[in-house]
């Protein structure tokens, strides 16, 4: 790590430190989004072939994508769960649908299985959730949260999310859920190379992970606009805060510096 004396014998950390550091983040995320790519994938190639046939889909349809579903849990360890949420309105039988599997604590894989009748349920319109919101308004993916995780798994998460389009029109969303206390070990110990308070946010400014005290996960980062700094994907400055974009991947590093 190279640093060198700022001004008043104060410490600035050589730029090429927060990049590498921002670069090292976007490589833990990026199997969770490869694997979020091939349920996106996935579901497009099995709704289009459903529109050749000349009709609406079912939620009986998508019964196919269980396999490579099932194969994602097994083979990425940071992902406890993962799926397809469909646009209301897509499927002919039901208003609304998740096709969505996750790992117990005992290893097993089991479906989620939520009640979405909206007479009943506070979880029945999704589509104001940022996991889905974000991709649907933007057509880009998104890292939601950390949100403790009611619908899933009642536990504190990330949901790492793509939009999933057929003919141009967006028909859901392809997502994986990180438990909050994973991705931490993962990216706790790059923060904490850095010699000054840093911490991780998505383009929401919600805290994703962090080696500051005074922003803890879960919280709000506010004043910048941290989706212009993706969309640009240069670093930028607000005040005393550097704001590294994480390449790849839609979360800035945000290092204090003053």
């Amino acid at each position: 790590m190279r640093s060198s004396p700022g001004p008043g014998g104060t410490t600035t950390l050589d730029a090429s430190t927060e990049e590498r550091v921002a670069s090292r983040v976007g490589d833990a995320l990026e199997a969770v989004f490869a694997a979020v790519a091939q349920t996106r994938a996935e579901t497009a190639a099995l709704l289009a072939r459903v529109s050749e046939q000349g009709r609406a889909p079912a939620s009986v349809d998508l019964a196919a994508l269980r396999p490579g579903l099932h194969l994602r849990l097994a083979r990425q360890e940071l992902v406890s769960g993962v799926g397809f949420i469909a646009a209301p309105g897509l499927l002919g039988d039901v208003p609304a649908w998740l096709e969505w599997w996750q790992t117990t604590a005992d290893g097993d894989v089991r479906p989620l299985l939520p009640d979405l009748d909206p007479e009943r349920s506070a979880y029945s319109d999704y589509t104001h959730w940022d996991w889905f919101a974000l991709p649907r308004d933007t057509g880009r993916r998104a890292v939601a949260g950390p949100y403790v995780d009611y619908l899933c798994s009642d536990e504190y998460s990330l949901t790492l999310s793509a939009p999933v389009e057929v003919a141009g029109r967006f028909v859901g969303v392809a997502a994986a859920d990180i438990y909050l206390r994973h991705f931490e070990a993962a990216a706790l110990p790059l923060l904490r190379e850095l010699p000054g308070p840093a911490h991780l946010v998505n383009a929401r400014g919600r805290v994703a992970a962090s080696a500051d005290p005074a922003h803890l996960a879960g919280s709000l980062t506010k004043g910048p606009d941290f989706g212009a700094v993706l969309e640009r994907a240069r670093t930028a400055t607000f005040g005393p805060l550097r704001l590294v974009p994480c390449p790849s991947v839609p979360l800035v590093l945000v290092v204090t510096t003053g």
